[in-house]
């Protein structure tokens, strides 16, 4: 979010907390993109902040209450406050339990791996409307076909995510894997290591699709540790993967911290070719 909006937004969370009888003396910026992420205190609240019309955040609140209620390794909501979306100015808000975060014990790879399927076995009992994952892939297909959504590609970068987004939906497609909901993007930055144990958060990407597409997003020592996994799939899930967030780094509204510096990262990745990269191995570069 830009800076004038920003200050908006923390004016519009500080404001319903009030309302909500949760005391705030600062509010904390813990992360700034499309959303933003507050830390709220004394009352220890992390609230997450986006633009009203422009979140899915209803389904995340939805799915993190029934997630909860399996007992799947996922942050909850405030209990001080009604769990639902609250609207502010112009702001939608949702208020969510702080998690103090620990250090990663010996053998994070296992337990991240362990936690993931964890969370599979949990949504593998929930019904609930959701995007398949290969509309999302048509989707950033689309913004890469329209030039004025993408203005700042060049046209041999456009081509090459062009080339690997039809390929790789083609190649999966046709592997018949079994579907079920998932995440969505279960990457190292939507994983909270707490006392509590780790923990999945932001749920606003969730859909149906094979467990590969989720597996594709976590670090290679991880996806090794998942078992029964299908390599070929799961290969082509991280191909198809990379080619999506490189074409949301290049989304004209997309405000991601060094956007288009990521996305160049990411297209040179696809031009060296396989084995492919995880997407979550990728902050350690």
């Amino acid at each position: 979010m830009e800076a004038k909006i920003v200050s908006r937004a923390m004016d519009a969370a500080t404001a319903l907390a009030g309302e909500l009888h949760l005391r705030v003396d600062d509010a904390v910026v813990i992360h700034n993109s499309n959303k933003l992420a507050l830390r709220l205190l004394p009352c220890d609240v992390f609230a997450r902040v986006a633009l009203a019309g422009q979140e899915v955040a209803a389904l995340e609140i939805e799915l993190a209450l029934r997630l909860a209620g399996t007992g799947s390794p996922v942050a909850v909501l405030e209990p001080r406050v009604e769990p639902r979306v609250y609207e502010r100015d112009g702001f939608a808000v949702t208020l969510w339990t702080w998690y103090e975060v620990v250090p990663p014990d010996l053998d994070s790879p296992s337990a991240y791996a362990d936690v993931l399927q964890h969370l599979h076995t949990g949504m593998r009992s929930i019904e609930i409307a959701s995007p398949h994952f290969l509309d999302r892939a048509a989707d950033a297909e689309q913004l890469v076909r329209h030039r004025d959504q993408t203005p700042a590609l060049t046209e041999a970068d456009r081509h090459l995510l062009l080339l690997t987004l039809q390929s790789a939906r083609e190649r999966i497609h046709s592997c018949g894997a079994a579907e079920q909901l998932l995440h969505g993007e279960p990457h190292p930055g939507n994983l909270l290591i707490t006392r509590d144990g780790p923990l999945f958060i932001d749920f606003e990407t969730c859909c149906r699709g094979p467990i590969e597409f989720d597996v594709a997003h976590v670090p290679e020592e991880v996806s090794a540790r998942y078992p029964d996994a299908d390599q070929v799939l799961l290969a082509e899930c991280r191909r198809l993967v990379l080619a999506m967030v490189a074409a949301w780094r290049w989304d004209i509204r997309d405000e991601f911290p060094d956007g288009h510096q990521h996305g160049r990262h990411i297209l040179s990745l696809l031009r060296q070719g396989p084995p492919w990269r995880a997407l979550g191995s990728l902050s350690d570069d």
